[in-house]
């Protein structure tokens, strides 16, 4: 099993594939991609080697990130060699939902077991507002879809901004009121590109953490190897509501995760001032040398993010790692 030096078991890889987006969120990507996205991806043979290493060191849950990983079209591959790997049991991937209307019925064919759909808002035209794109058909679609398919969960990002969705919030809510779903509120992280923003738009999570309880929802155990978010639950309604609040003071003391680049880097956090790359192992199909490399690296692993102190490390967005 992999440990870090203050005792915390990491058995959740989060894998980005591309750092390609087709959205232009106002809090990520504004601008679009810069002209050196999508380059020098990791290879269906490094990604093999990779996930059998991380296999070897108890990892069970593997999340396929980006940018937006449906914009490789070697996906059903991608999913097919992490479902089919020994150890791992849930495969799991983060999507705008752009085109799954079309396409996720072959990713659950190729071994996709979870879905996170990213949803800032269910108002068409703030939607476009946010994202660029006016796809909000695409992710209601998707939902539906994912739910009728029989995935294990169903899971819904949004980021929360003062000025774009805060007031959508009654709205959220009743949407979890007979579906099966999470509703998970992010709250707003500082990065290299979007201190401005992040400074007129952040909200607390513990803003809607009160309001949870003083509706009468109750804090949900997590699974061992669950994310950060935590989830609520109400008798009242079929879905639940799930908080990522990396502010706040306890939130790293949970960490289970590690996450590697498109491009072969290990980030032993998402807001570390370093990455160590990881291809020379991998282009030579070594796993024992990945797997010895990565034991190795994680003790230099920090107790805690810098974000309190306006510190985002080298993340200029968060299409860099998926978030």
């Amino acid at each position: 099993m992999l440990y870090d030096a203050f005792g915390r078991r990491f058995e959740y890889l989060r894998l980005s594939v591309t750092d390609l987006c087709n959205f232009r969120c106002n809090y990520c990507l504004p601008n679009g991609n810069d002209c050196n996205a999508g380059k020098n991806e990791l290879s269906l043979f490094e990604i093999e080697t990779l996930l059998h290493a991380f296999s070897l060191l108890g990892t069970s849950k593997i999340r396929i990130t980006g940018g937006e990983p449906t914009l490789r079209k070697d996906l059903c591959d991608i999913i097919a060699i992490a479902a089919s790997t020994s150890g791992i049991k849930k495969v799991a991937m983060t999507s705008n939902a752009f085109n799954l209307p079309k396409t996720l019925p072959k990713y659950i064919k190729s071994g996709l077991s979870a879905l996170n759909i990213s949803a800032d808002s269910l108002n068409p035209y703030q939607f476009r507002a946010i994202t660029g794109k006016q796809k909000l058909h695409s992710v209601l679609d998707t939902i539906d879809l994912a739910l009728d398919s029989g995935l294990d969960n169903v899971k819904i990002n949004t980021v929360l901004m003062k000025q774009y969705n805060l007031d959508q919030w009654e709205q959220f809510l009743a949407f979890t009121k007979d579906k099966e779903v999470t509703w998970r509120f992010i709250e707003l992280m500082r990065t290299g590109d979007n201190s401005d923003f992040h400074r007129s738009q952040h909200v607390s999570g513990q803003v809607l953490q009160n309001r949870l309880i003083e509706q009468g929802w109750k804090k949900t155990q997590k699974e061992a190897n669950a994310g950060p978010a935590d989830e609520y639950s109400h008798p009242d309604y079929t879905g639940k509501i799930g908080l990522i609040m990396p502010y706040s003071e306890e939130f790293c003391k949970s960490c289970n995760r590690l996450r590697v680049s498109s491009t072969g880097n290990l980030h032993l956090c998402l807001f570390a001032s370093s990455a160590s790359s990881l291809r020379d192992n991998l282009c030579r199909g070594d796993i024992v040398g990945t797997k010895e490399q990565i034991e190795a690296l994680l003790q230099y692993k920090r107790e805690s993010h810098l974000l309190h102190h306006d510190n985002s490390g080298m993340t200029k967005n968060l299409a860099m790692l998926g978030g």
